[in-house]
């Protein structure tokens, strides 16, 4: 049987949250929640939805990339939002980062996000995706 094994990733920052950026368990990495936050400001990003969106992502690209996988990798996000009106701005930003490739998705608006932030993301990869 093999063991979990937790992702990291360098950051300037401290994130005092009780969880690993990614897990990896049964052939699958488990992404936590990553909003959209300077990991070594732990600043929010400035502007609209749409540079919220591209911050989330960056920071999902730093597990993937922790963890040896692409944005390929990816089989599913789920993506909330702090107002349903920034939907399709997130979705062109999104499209854009994912390009052909078309992940399982879903977008959550909710009532508000930590620190102020308009967008968090989470995603389940596939570790038999990985690069060799």
């Amino acid at each position: 049987m093999n063991a979990m094994k937790e992702v990291t990733i360098d950051a300037k920052g401290v994130n005092k949250g009780h969880y690993a950026p990614g897990m990896i368990a049964g052939g699958l990495l488990f992404i936590s929640g990553q909003l959209s936050l300077d990991l070594d400001t732990r600043k929010p990003a400035e502007g609209g939805a749409a540079e919220h969106m591209k911050q989330a992502l960056i920071t999902l690209d730093r597990v993937l990339t922790s963890a040896g996988l692409t944005r390929e990798s990816v089989a599913q996000c789920r993506v909330y939002i702090a107002d349903v009106s920034y939907w399709d701005a997130i979705n062109e930003v999104y499209a854009e980062f994912f390009g052909e490739h078309r992940p399982a998705r879903i977008v959550v608006p909710v009532p508000a996000l930590h620190f102020g932030c308009l967008v968090e993301i989470e995603a389940v990869a596939e570790l038999s995706c990985a690069q060799r």
